[in-house]
């Protein structure tokens, strides 16, 4: 009976996981196994508690990089970079944060205006439904992931970085890598995907199959701020979650 109560309880977990990811991403209802019969997400227990965790997400402060840590010599000998025309006009380095020991690495195309502004990686609208995907739907908290972005200053007006400035910048992306060793890889959208990956095929023909990169699995998907123009491609984000999710669970597995 203990086991039985066991089995029921995780159930109920991983189907409040997905409750709260579909609600995340703004679906309204979610299918249950058959097309007639669906559940309004609004009345899952589950969402009650979104609120409380997008409050505490807000809340989650960057943490301080060690100069002796891999990842501070790279910030270190990034230093003030002036390598490319971007740092005219940015305000501050967007390096990146999170766990220096991430098993998990998502990595964007560059800093918006919230993130020159912050310094910090992926916050605004974007970064927002981005947080609601890693601690609403994966159950882990944006502190425990690293999340970079290819080039660090942010293109004037928004725009797509140059080749030449993502060819002076992915260097130190790349020694990021080095020093996380993360497990698993998500790149947000097709400049990271390119980048990463050195290829040109689109993120809508890469996503949903696992490619590599220097041994890492990498999932490519489309970027939160994708999705807020597109809301019929989060499904497709949550069938790539779903996936990541499952080989995070493998390679704990193989670890253990």
């Amino acid at each position: 009976m203990d086991n039985l109560h066991k089995e029921f309880i995780e159930i109920v977990a991983d189907l409040r996981a997905h409750l709260e990811l579909q609600k995340a991403l703004g679906v309204k209802v979610v299918e249950t196994g058959a097309s007639e019969h669906v559940r309004n997400i609004s009345d899952s227990p589950a969402s009650s508690a979104a609120p409380k965790r997008e409050q505490a997400a807000r809340s989650v402060e960057t943490p301080a990089l060690s100069e002796s840590s891999s990842l501070g010599a790279v910030r270190k000998e990034l230093g003030d970079c002036t390598r490319c025309s971007l740092h005219a006009s940015r305000k501050n380095i967007v390096f990146g944060e999170g766990a220096a020991d991430a098993r998990l690495l998502f990595i964007g195309e560059g800093p918006g205006v919230d993130d020159d502004e912050q310094g910090r990686p992926l916050r605004g609208e974007a970064g927002g439904l981005l947080t609601k995907i890693i601690e609403n739907g994966m159950k882990i908290k944006r502190s425990e992931v690293y999340i970079c972005t290819i080039v660090k200053c942010r293109p004037p007006e928004n725009r797509h970085p140059e080749p030449e400035e993502i060819m002076t910048c992915i260097a130190y992306l790349k020694k990021q890598i080095a020093a996380i060793k993360p497990r698993v890889i998500v790149t947000l959208g097709n400049t990271a995907t390119h980048a990463l990956l050195n290829t040109t095929e689109g993120v809508t023909k890469l996503r949903g199959g696992w490619h590599v990169y220097e041994g890492i699995p990498v999932m490519p998907t489309f970027h939160p701020a994708y999705l807020l123009r597109v809301p019929s491609a989060k499904k497709q984000v949550w069938e790539d979650v779903q996936k990541v999710m499952a080989e995070l669970e493998k390679t704990g597995k193989r670890e253990a």
